[in-house]
């Protein structure tokens, strides 16, 4: 039997999944803010769930949490890639 120690509280509370698609820079960020997202949606239907929140609130936070992620989207994934440099010319 081995002596592992659990996770620590912020691997459980926050957990990330490994990307696996496609890698540029912009997706691998796009990924990270979409995992977040989802987390924290899941946190507020649970605190709505659990009578800590109003369903109002619940909705107007996971509302802003979606622009958030929208505005994530257009900076990330939504402009023109640089134009990629012909060989053998350096920027």
């Amino acid at each position: 039997m081995t002596d592992q120690k659990p996770p620590p509280k912020e691997d459980f509370l926050f957990p990330r999944s490994k990307y696996w698609g496609e890698f540029t820079p912009q997706r691998l960020a796009f990924n990270a803010n979409l995992q977040e997202f989802a987390q924290r949606v899941s946190f507020v239907c649970n605190l709505e769930t659990g009578g800590k929140i109003q369903p109002l609130e619940a909705y107007e936070e996971i509302k802003r949490l979606w622009k958030d992620l929208k505005r994530s989207k257009a900076n990330l994934l939504d402009v023109e890639p640089p134009p990629e440099a012909p060989p053998g010319e350096e920027s």
